[in-house]
């Protein structure tokens, strides 16, 4: 009978329908979170682990790196890795994955169904059809924003972001982004500065990496440029987004909308945010189809499998 090998889990695998119980056929994990002491547990059965299995919610600190010796790959579910301490595990030599490209379209499909929501109000559409409002005294719905044809601003061009641009085309809308250097493989406008960019557009959509390099990269100064009939969208990381600059903006009318799939310090959400009828808010669920979430697991265990037989991983970060 051959021995399942063993690895360590950060944290759970909730979001996939299918992973846990693939891991648990496959492999012997190691459950990190439900542990009390955690630093006990993994001085207790650290050793001989090769392998941590995480997600871009749990991630893998440096702590968790040093205090397994013989740690050699980290298998991630999930396209963000700012909650990896990758230099930690460069250290070490060791490997790092994640699950890029798989993701790619549903997220670049979510960031247009909240462009689109915000603009028409469709969430408030949906709940004035819900509190029997329709036809009442309580007078028209209000107005929303037209799309097709606009000026889209996308802050990083990258698989998803680019992915987003192509669907503005279809759109009638003319596109330009910010990235930290101009790309040279694509025809869409480039704006140095993001100030200029926001200026720019009537929509902003967020679709940078997270991390600390670009906490609060939308700044009060960014989001004012975007100006009271500008929207923006966030489908990246809600740190990325100055929060409380933005609730300010909207309170203040400075701002026209924000369609937002993540927050600053989530799940906790402002009660401020909330309130607003030109706000939209879903839960972070940017990849969250049945499709994406099971390619996503197939990455992962593609990447352990790689790992435990070439010692190599296929998507490395």
């Amino acid at each position: 009978m051959t021995t399942k090998p063993r690895v360590l889990q950060v944290g759970p695998l909730a979001g996939s329908p299918t992973a846990q119980d693939r891991l648990n056929a496959e492999y012997t994990p190691l459950e990190l979170w439900k542990e009390q002491d955690k630093a006990a547990f993994l001085a207790r059965e650290g050793k001989g682990v090769r392998a941590v299995v995480t997600t871009a919610t749990a991630g893998c600190s440096a702590e968790i790196i040093n205090a397994l010796p013989d740690l050699q790959a980290i298998c991630s579910w999930g396209v963000g890795y700012e909650t990896i301490d990758v230099e930690a595990a460069r250290a070490r030599n060791v490997l790092v994955s994640n699950t890029p490209d798989v993701l790619t379209d549903c997220v670049a499909d979510l960031a247009w169904g909240l462009m689109l929501a915000t603009a028409r109000r469709i969430a408030q559409g949906d709940r004035y059809v819900r509190a029997n409002q329709w036809g009442q005294v309580h007078g028209i719905f209000p107005l929303g924003t037209r799309v097709s044809g606009k000026k889209l601003g996308i802050v990083g061009l990258g698989r998803i972001g680019e992915a987003i641009a192509r669907r503005g085309l279809g759109f009638d809308m003319q596109v330009r982004y910010h990235n930290r250097r101009q790309r040279q493989d694509v025809d869409y406008g480039y704006e140095a500065s993001l100030v200029s960019l926001a200026r720019w557009a009537d929509y902003l959509v967020v679709a940078t990496v997270g991390g600390p390099a670009t906490r609060h990269l939308v700044s009060r100064e960014v989001i004012e440029a975007l100006g009271p009939e500008g929207m923006i969208v966030n489908i990246a990381r809600g740190p990325v987004i100055d929060e409380t600059a933005l609730v300010q903006a909207l309170s203040d009318g400075k701002l026209g909308g924000a369609g937002l799939d993540v927050f600053e310090f989530e799940p906790k959400v402002p009660d401020a945010l909330k309130q607003m009828d030109n706000v939209v808010l879903l839960p972070h669920i940017g990849s969250a189809t049945y499709e994406t979430r099971e390619e996503m697991a197939n990455v992962v265990f593609d990447n352990l499998r790689s790992f435990f037989e070439t010692g190599k991983v296929v998507t490395p970060v």
